[in-house]
């Protein structure tokens, strides 16, 4: 989906041998004895050292999973601060980041690390030796190197693990740490987030998916990404973002989403002045929707009596919501619009949202974004998008539980037909109670449970849907004149044909998050993140030399496009540019054909052939935009917000948690 989820293009990234910046080595200095001592605790814990200290002015560490993290100076991204949540004037320039916390370690191996040993503070769980740096270590410089050469079981399971780190996945593991569990999240790549997660070259700071962020204002009960980060303790600085989308459509209709619900009201009504009361119908229906979602405490629907506190408190909204679970918002939408082509913005604001349009998506999914962005607007994250996942990371560990970077999972362990644990690719496994899948179901299912018989649950979902498109993604930094004075952040092109809507290359989602804040690139200079959908199917079966002039190719007829549509002189203000097609997403995001969530195959039946956390396998959840209710920000953090409630209500009470 556009909005909230789309487009990856991250190489590989590269690490020095030495995993400690500057602060780490002073700290390191001054505490040289205690590391010393320790480091002789730490030569029985395996058959590798555990940390190589001695006498070198760049000490480094060996086998070590890292459980939090925070940055200090070494890269700009960092420079956002966990603070109150402000609104700031776009153009933000830098802000600062909180320190102070010391370094922690702890051993799941047989012998017990007090805290003493290392001057600092209380130790925590791990299964591993690990070094725990909140402030003084970067992650992108710790990433896990290593680790034990196999798990035993034992009473030190994990309550739950979580396979990978996107939104979903992290709000599932957060909201559960809150809760007393203890939980580790295996993420397969070297920094949190997948889809909503970042990357850095040549001075520039991408978000590795969208720029819009929904869900994340400080007033109702759909600000589900600002609840997700007060659960542990964290707040983020934000910008407001005056404009949601700029359409630039067939037939020079131009449309602004303003900030304001009702200047976008006015905007739109004023280029179909006959079709005023069909507008305000449409999108009341969509406002009674959301006003009722948000009158909701948002927890499990598996959860009976959830269910039935909830319809006690709000019997009139929970039927209200009742009767649009099954509609589709084309449906609605053409019960009061007539014009055509006013019928194909509504398709255009629901393709941005989901990747299809109106009439296949579902009336409550639409509600939500439609509305959301005018109730609490759209925010974009002090330092990227990336800041969120690093922050719901850091709240983790500050709870007690645990992240593992570069932990490919390639198999869900089961006993006697429930879930146990998991296996990484370098055989190493790990053990719990119940086991979350942030994967896509296809890859769940498919990959991970390979050889094991489908259940019947997933046989009817995928008889109703199927995977949705990949994405080309362009990421770029320009010249910053090459922009107009008071370019909007985000936009959405299709230049002549209505019906290349769902085509291949057909639309352009753009964002230029540089507008809101330019510390993401050098100065000067702007990023323009390009995104259209394709297959995957386009760009298999090629060799290497043809992939990469075919990428080249289908780029520069994008941005002659954009430059024909926009922004005149844009190919040659272009000072970096990096392609990524279906393949990337795939490889680096672990979704299957780089697919983000299911489409209907036909028309659906709104939100009732979705699936929930539950699955036919006993202690195994997925979590994430092939989940109930499907794609977008709000969507997986609903999601996840719904797995930790269902984990909770199933095996919480008898294990002592809050």
């Amino acid at each position: 989906m556009f909005i909230s989820c789309c487009s990856l293009s991250i190489p590989e990234l590269n690490f020095t041998p030495s995993l400690i910046n500057h602060n780490s080595q002073v700290l390191i200095h001054q505490n040289r004895s205690k590391f010393t001592a320790l480091s002789n605790k730490v030569q029985s814990f395996g058959q590798r050292d555990a940390m190589q200290l001695g006498s070198s002015s760049k000490p480094r560490i060996r086998n070590c999973m890292i459980q939090s993290f925070e940055h200090v100076n070494t890269l700009p991204f960092s420079d956002y601060k966990f603070s109150r949540m402000k609104l700031f004037k776009p153009r933000y320039e830098k802000s600062s980041l909180f320190s102070g916390d010391s370094l922690k370690s702890s051993n799941f191996n047989g012998s017990t690390l007090r805290s003493e040993d290392l001057g600092c503070g209380e130790s925590e769980r791990n299964r591993d030796f690990a070094l725990m740096a909140k402030t003084v270590m970067s992650v992108d410089n710790l990433v896990e190197i290593g680790g034990n050469e196999g798990m035993s079981r034992g009473a030190d399971d994990y309550d739950a693990i979580v396979i990978g780190s996107g939104i979903g996945g992290l709000v599932a593991a957060t909201q559960l740490a809150v809760k007393g569990a203890r939980v580790l999240v295996l993420e397969k790549y070297v920094i949190p987030g997948g889809s909503s997660g970042y990357y850095e070259r040549d001075g520039y700071t991408f978000d590795v998916g969208s720029s819009v962020m929904f869900g994340f204002s400080d007033k109702g009960n759909l600000n589900l990404i600002t609840q997700a980060l007060a659960a542990v303790g964290c707040e983020m600085e934000v910008i407001p973002d005056p404009t949601t989308v700029h359409f630039h459509l067939p037939n020079d209709l131009s449309v602004r989403v303003h900030r304001e619900y009702s200047d976008f009201v006015a905007e739109l009504t004023s280029k179909f002045p006959h079709e005023k009361e069909g507008v305000l119908a449409f999108y009341g229906e969509c406002w009674k929707i959301f006003n009722a979602l948000n009158s909701l405490e948002l927890k499990s629907l598996e959860e009976p009596i959830y269910l039935f506190g909830q319809f006690f408190k709000r019997p009139l909204e929970c039927l209200t919501l009742a009767y649009y679970l099954p509609q589709n918002a084309g449906n609605i939408a053409r019960k009061y619009i007539k014009d055509p082509q006013l019928l194909s913005f509504i398709d255009a604001e629901c393709f941005i949202v989901s990747t299809i349009n109106a009439l296949q998506t579902p009336m409550i999914n639409a509600s939500m974004v439609l509305c959301d962005r005018h109730f609490g607007g759209i925010n974009y994250p002090v330092g990227g998008v990336g800041g969120i996942a690093k922050s719901l990371a850091k709240g983790l560990a500050d709870k007690g539980s645990e992240i593992l970077y570069k932990a490919n999972v390639t198999k869900v362990i089961l006993e006697q037909g429930k879930a146990v644990g998991v296996r990484l690719s370098d055989g190493r496994e790990f053990y719990a109670k119940t086991i979350i899948s942030n994967a896509t179901r296809w890859d769940t299912f498919g990959k991970l449970l390979k050889g094991e018989q489908l259940p019947k649950e997933e046989e009817n979902f995928q008889k109703l849907y199927v995977k949705a498109p990949s994405f080309l993604s362009i990421h770029m930094g320009v010249k910053a004149e090459v922009l107009p004075p008071d370019t909007d952040c985000h936009h959405f092109v299709l230049e002549d044909d209505w019906n290349r809507l769902e085509e291949p290359y057909g639309s352009i989602f753009l964002s230029i998050p540089t507008v809101l804040d330019s510390s993401l690139a050098p100065e000067g200079h702007h990023i323009l993140h390009i995104f259209t959908i394709c297959s995957i199917e386009d760009w298999e079966g090629l060799a290497q030399k043809d992939y990469d002039a075919k990428k080249e190719l289908v780029a520069d007829e994008i941005i002659n496009r954009l430059e024909n549509k926009l922004f005149p002189g844009l190919k040659q203000s272009i000072a970096f540019r990096e392609i990524g097609s279906p393949k990337t997403h795939r490889r680096y995001l672990a979704r299957d054909q780089g697919t983000y969530g299911p489409m209907p195959r036909g028309t659906p039946k709104g939100l009732l052939g979705m699936p929930f956390n539950t699955t036919g396998i006993n202690g195994l959840y997925c979590v994430g935009d092939s989940c109930f209710p499907g794609q977008g920000v709000i969507a997986v953090a609903f999601s996840g917000v719904m797995c930790a409630h269902r984990v909770a209500a199933d095996i919480g009470n008898r294990i002592g948690w809050k």
